[in-house]
């Protein structure tokens, strides 16, 4: 219930005190046990609650969903592998579960679409669940995605044929693994954001993304702005921030 709601039901006295407190109280969040819901992020921040599946038991990850779902919150779940998403209960019928990406989405309320566009271009295919948890996130908030895949620096030419694509997204999310520089050649051919994910592709001395995440850190591009290694959801969220400015 909203608080306006709990308010005019306590003004005509069909709540107590007590319930009225405890009505506005749970309008912002809701202690589940294990977890404390907060409804009230959508409002302060402009997009709800996510959450992490990874390290949640299924048990509580069906609890979390089921209590966002009564309240008509959207439910995005992250880092949800395929074992955990069969042992969860209680799903909406038409959740959706998408497991090149390990996410679960389902939806109360279609969010309103930007005219502009994100484009989320991977370095290779080994890049991809990466960029699919970042794709789907931003297509999860609402916003039209150009996927660009396989195109990374060691054949430039790939890139530069899908040069006139790149120029017409609003922000660009550049995923790659290995030595990371895909970013700094797209940085360097648009006017646009670039959010550069490093992922953990690569040989030993790739340090499981750390020599990516590196190069992207100082790359000599304007414009390039890095998220953590493999994190795929946090570009994705920052793309939806940028192409609704």
């Amino acid at each position: 219930m909203a608080v306006e709601d709990v308010l005019q039901a306590f003004k005509a006295g069909e709540l107590t005190l007590d319930e009225a407190t405890a009505g506005i109280r749970r309008s912002y969040f809701d202690d589940i046990g294990h977890t404390v819901v907060d409804y009230d992020r959508k409002r302060r921040t402009g997009a709800g609650e996510v959450v992490f599946g990874s390290r949640k038991s299924a048990s509580q990850i069906s609890d979390i969903v089921a209590n966002l779902v009564a309240n008509e919150a959207n439910v995005l779940v992250t880092r949800l592998d395929p074992e955990k998403h069969a042992a969860l209960t209680g799903l909406p019928a038409d959740a959706v579960y998408h497991a090149e990406a390990n996410l679960l989405t389902w939806h109360a309320q279609k969010p309103d679409t930007p005219a502009t566009t994100v484009a989320v271009v991977t370095a290779g295919t080994s890049d991809y669940q990466v960029a699919e948890e970042a794709a789907l996130t931003a297509e999860f908030f609402g916003n039209k995605v150009m996927r660009i895949n396989d195109v990374g620096v060691a054949g430039l030419h790939r890139l530069l044929a899908r040069l006139d694509d790149l120029q017409t997204a609003r922000v660009l999310v550049v995923v790659a693994g290995m030595e990371g520089a895909l970013p700094s050649v797209v940085g360097g051919l648009v006017s646009k954001p670039v959010i550069a994910v490093p992922t953990s592709v690569g040989y030993g001395a790739a340090f499981d993304g750390v020599a990516a995440l590196l190069g992207m850190l100082t790359s000599c591009a304007s414009g390039v702005s890095v998220v953590n290694i493999d994190n795929g959801f946090g570009a994705g969220f920052m793309a939806n921030t940028i192409n609704r400015l």
